[in-house]
């Protein structure tokens, strides 16, 4: 069935070959980032060359082809996509889809170390909620995690992102050892401040010098242990990710689980992820990838970019092979999360 735009542009929608709608773009602006958590980065990271990256330019070209293909929504990520130089050029053009009637929602997902000096921007560019990693309510701890990131500057980017009348969802990763003690507490500090909150499991994507098994906690149990404290109600709530989200009684708050190991969540997968250089993943857990870059690169016109999305999008697989091999301790996807984007 043809979909018509606001203009009266006639567009074949995009679908895989299991009948799913592909309504969701996640795109890795930049795979630098000012942290470097310990689940996400090693500590001596080499990050690519400048000449690698698409431009804003030609991320705005290929948003807003799979805009013009069906998809409804887009998200910015990284590494950490607020340090990119000029970043809130492509939000603020990326907008005017928004304006049109052809896009439904615009988000970003950051650290949160640059929210204080951006949040009203991204309200002003049509921006309406935003995700925030945080693994932790302690400092100290917050610093082991993240490496180099400081505390402080994340609670006053949340500070200003509410001010600024941004929806704020947290996301964190259960590790185990490190945070399990203070997710009662987390559960607790997003009903005060009137945050969503969504843990996820660590998953097995590139080298990051520590051992996969040490940091993996299932979230079947994180669930088991939180029901103990709480009142988990399900929810019929959705965003277009693949988080299952349940309402916390005691709290009103909104509780999610990502889980990439315990649960499959492909069978209603709606999005593909685009990294920095313009490569195309139809899977986070699988390496089959289209290069679109090139396409931006060799072609004025906008046919040849919108028929290499269409040939990518018919390659998406059911499903992912996210493990963590208990027996060699190997990754599942030897690419960075910061590089393919969160």
């Amino acid at each position: 069935m043809l979909e018509s735009s606001p203009g009266g542009a006639r567009r074949q929608p995009l679908s895989d070959p299991f009948g799913r709608g592909i309504t969701y773009l996640r795109v890795s602006v930049t795979d630098r980032c000012d942290f470097r958590c310990v689940y996400c980065m090693s500590e001596d990271m080499t990050f690519l060359p400048r000449k690698d990256l698409l431009t804003l330019e030609e991320l705005d070209r290929v948003c807003s082809a799979f805009v013009r293909l069906g998809v409804r929504k887009l998200r910015l990520t990284g590494g950490e996509p607020l340090v990119r130089r000029g970043i809130m050029d492509l939000f603020r053009n990326l907008g005017r889809h928004l304006r049109s009637g052809d896009l439904d929602e615009l988000t970003v997902t950051t650290n949160g170390s640059q929210l204080a000096r951006y949040a009203d921007e991204l309200y002003e560019a049509g921006v309406r909620r935003v995700n925030v990693s945080l693994d932790t309510l302690d400092p100290d701890r917050f610093r082991a995690i993240t490496r180099w990131g400081r505390f402080g500057q994340v609670m006053d980017g949340l500070r200003a992102a509410k001010e600024a009348g941004l929806g704020i969802k947290i996301n964190a990763v259960a590790l185990k050892g490190v945070n399990e003690d203070e997710l009662d507490r987390m559960v607790e500090w997003c009903g005060e401040q009137g945050f969503d909150l969504t843990f996820i499991e660590v998953m097995p994507m590139g080298d990051v010098g520590d051992d996969r098994l040490d940091q993996y906690l299932p979230l079947s149990l994180v669930r088991s242990r939180l029901a103990q404290t709480w009142t988990l109600e399900e929810s019929a709530y959705r965003t277009g990710g693949p988080a299952r989200y349940f309402n916390v009684r005691e709290t009103g708050g909104r509780l999610g689980f990502i889980t990439p190991l315990t649960h499959n969540f492909c069978e209603s997968c709606n999005r593909v992820r685009m990294t920095c250089t313009g490569t195309l993943y139809m899977c986070l857990g699988q390496q089959d990838s289209a290069d679109l870059r090139e396409v931006v690169r060799n072609s004025e016109s906008d046919a040849p970019l919108d028929e290499a999305i269409r040939e990518a999008i018919s390659r998406k697989p059911k499903g992912h092979d996210f493990v963590i091999d208990r027996r060699r301790g190997r990754i599942s996807v030897p690419r960075h999360m910061s590089v393919t984007g969160g």
